[in-house]
């Protein structure tokens, strides 16, 4: 059956009713010519094998696959093997909704379960939810649990945390009776100002944000960050955009941090002209009550048997109403699941492994490149797999387009996020630049004069 919205006579009737003869007259104030165009340019259908041969010749024109991209910056390229596109493709996994009906959505249940458990054991933290929209948000949920359990109206903003993630911050809270203030970091280490951050808590404080490793690619001295929080009474929020590196250093909860939230996009999950994303949260059991989103729980039946329950559902479209910690409604299970295939794709082993190269690769680039007159490495230790690459005889604009002539994409220019590093560059590596990639950089570098 098909559903129109509206008669003929009552449309008849509407117009009448404003005055006008023709729906057109409603979009008057819109020039004509860009109002309603000509549809004479629309080509006729093609049949099934047409339309193939069409998009074939279409993606010719692509020329991604010829060029080498070193981009970061919070979305990061990493090998996904194939079984976990394979398996995501399956009807019963591809089509997970929110589980409105708990009971009956074991299969969905589960595999939350399962993300958040490997979640917990990547971070140390004693919970974590099904999941975020991206990692931008994460970092503004765990602002305003923080600030919720605290009771507190103000909260304190690494600097070197990611631009875009400052952002909507500001836009989170910018309505509500908050107060934000930056924390500046150190141009010479790229980490935080730590005694900054001790002079700017005060009674009113909730927490301080942070990033590790922070947008220039530079490790925090989060132990110690921990430290100055825990004994000023506030609560510490580290944001981990490269999930990568969870495998590679000391877990949050190790360090002392009370929340943690990032980006895990980095498992398994494509970079597709940007998102999906899949924002991540985790925090220390005091915080349970007041996390966002949904947790899900494992227990038993009445017969003993294994199953799985909505544990907490934190959003005003269930029973908290207007009491909610959280408007997040999309589940994201299917990004949640994703990541969860990959994990368990890769095991323990496998994610060390993959993280480790990250950071050889890495170390690699710092060491040979730092033999070169025309570059310097910003931040030479305490990296993990971006570094930040002064550029000594060129404009920026004019350094990337060399390169981009020899079909290399060097990196992000930092100027668009801070007005001192002007002639700065960051670039990232992962695990599927080979040593051969890595050297193609570096000498197409050592020929830009």
């Amino acid at each position: 059956m098909r559903y129109f919205p509206l008669t003929d006579s009552e449309r008849e009737e509407i117009k009448k009713f404003l005055g006008i003869k023709d729906t057109k007259e409603l979009f008057s104030d819109i020039p004509k010519d860009k109002s309603y165009f000509s549809m004479n340019d629309i080509p006729s259908a093609l049949t099934e094998d047409q339309l193939l041969e069409k998009f074939k010749e279409l993606a010719k024109k692509n020329k991604y696959s010829n060029y080498l991209s070193f981009l970061g910056a919070g979305a990061y390229n990493h090998f996904i093997p194939e079984v976990v596109n394979y398996l995501i493709s399956k009807g019963e996994l591809s089509t997970p909704y929110t589980p409105y009906q708990a009971e009956v959505s074991q299969g969905s249940l589960q595999g939350i379960f399962e993300y958040q458990t490997m979640i917990a054991m990547l971070t140390g933290m004693d919970v974590s939810n099904s999941s975020l929209y991206d990692g931008g948000t994460a970092a503004a949920e765990g602002v305003l649990l923080a600030l919720r359990k605290s009771k507190k109206n103000r909260i304190l903003i690494a600097s070197n945390l990611h631009p875009e993630y400052i952002e909507i911050i500001h836009t989170y809270i910018q309505n509500l009776n908050f107060e934000a203030e930056f924390i500046e970091f150190d141009k010479e280490t790229g980490k935080i100002d730590l005694s900054q951050l001790k002079e700017k808590i005060d009674e009113n404080c909730g927490g301080f944000i942070f990033q590790s490793p922070n947008f220039l690619g530079v490790i925090e001295e989060t132990k110690t960050i921990s430290d100055i929080t825990l004994s000023k009474e506030i609560y510490s929020i580290q944001v981990t955009a490269e999930a990568m590196s969870l495998a590679f250093l000391t877990p949050a909860a190790e360090n002392g941090v009370d929340i943690i939230v990032g980006e895990a996009q980095s498992f398994g999950i494509p970079i597709g002209f940007g998102g999906p994303y899949l924002g991540f949260i985790g925090a220390k059991k005091e915080f349970l009550r007041q996390m966002p989103g949904r947790i899900v729980g494992q227990t038993l039946d009445t017969k003993g048997r294994k199953g799985y329950v909505l544990t907490l559902s934190t959003r005003e479209q269930h029973i908290k109403r207007e009491k909610a910690t959280s408007n997040i409604c999309s589940n994201q299970a299917l990004c949640a699941l994703r990541a969860a295939i990959y994990l368990s794709t890769m095991g323990q082993k496998g994610l060390k492994e993959i993280s480790k190269t990250n950071h050889l690769n890495t170390a690699y680039f710092v060491k040979e490149a730092s033999k070169l007159s025309n570059i310097s490495i910003k931040y030479k230790k305490d990296f993990y797999n971006e570094v930040v690459l002064e550029i000594k005889n060129n404009k920026v604009e004019d350094f990337i387009t060399k390169l981009e002539e020899k079909n290399i994409i060097a990196g992000v220019p930092l100027k668009y996020f801070y007005s001192d590093f002007e002639n700065s560059i960051l670039i990232n590596f992962t695990e599927i630049h080979k040593k051969k990639d890595i050297d193609k950089l570096i000498n197409a570098i050592g020929e830009i004069e």
